[in-house]
């Protein structure tokens, strides 16, 4: 059920274990354009699948950010919400554990659950041999496919080392073990700001919504390592009662 629009343009969809659900207007330019699309190529039939396809795809998208946010309450931190955008969802957790196998385990969690959604469609999928090659069946045979399709590709895009995605804060954590963890953060922020530029390129060639998602890993990396190099930067006075941090840097 919608609730007010929120700050930014938001809509409060409700708690999911015990997790805001806030989606962005801008999410309903991707119904709209999934669906002018599905009515190009099959008329009302077309439109309607693809609109229906967008929808689960996006379900997939809050259990993914879902697995972020319960393996990061195993660890005491709570997550703020979790807010669909076009390119996809964000679990805003309070905090990032500075303990590289916590983190890790938090970045792991998210690919994990749509490795375990496509288990559950393969005996009634099998591997489809032909995700590229629209048959102008629109039934829940081609529906099952294309959600296996979209859960492998999201497995595979969100591991690439480009942090802060989960790849990038993968090789963040890994990193962290052998290296202290501003400098795992510098090295990862560097290689996640080089990759996407990659992605913007790459974006003018293939889909645009690879330049959207670059611009923002670009300047994602840039402000989490410098946030994290500030913070090393903080000597933290404790007198009682009255815990101030003091910036020396």
């Amino acid at each position: 059920m919608f609730g007010r629009m929120g700050n930014g343009g938001s809509w409060y969809l409700g708690m999911i274990r015990g997790i805001p659900l806030i989606v962005h207007w801008s999410f309903l330019l991707i119904l709209g354009w999934s669906g002018y699309q599905g009515y190009g190529i099959g008329g009302w039939r077309g439109g309607l699948f693809t609109i229906t396809l967008t929808l689960l795809l996006f379900v997939c998208v809050v259990l993914h950010e879902l697995g972020h946010a319960l393996m990061a309450r195993r660890y005491g931190i709570l997550t703020r919400s979790i807010t669909l955008l076009p390119i996809g969802g964000v679990a805003a957790l309070d905090r990032i554990p500075r303990r590289p196998i916590q983190e890790l385990l938090i970045a792991v969690a998210g690919p994990l659950v749509n490795v375990l959604i496509m288990a559950a469609l393969y005996p009634l999928t099998g591997w489809p041999a032909d995700f590229f090659v629209f048959r102008g069946l629109w039934g829940v045979g081609l529906m099952l496919e294309l959600l296996f399709y979209v859960n492998l590709v999201m497995v595979v895009f969100n591991l690439i080392p480009a942090f802060p995605m989960d790849g990038g804060r993968i090789v963040r954590s890994l990193l962290a073990l052998v290296v202290s963890y501003e400098r795992a953060t510098a090295i990862a922020s560097v290689l996640g700001q080089v990759l996407a530029l990659g992605m913007v390129a790459a974006g003018f060639y293939w889909n645009p919504f690879l330049i959207l998602i670059g611009i923002m890993i670009f300047f994602g990396a840039r402000k989490e390592n410098q946030m994290v190099q500030r913070r090393s930067t903080l000597i933290v006075v404790d007198s009682g009662s009255d815990r101030r941090f003091i910036d020396i840097g």
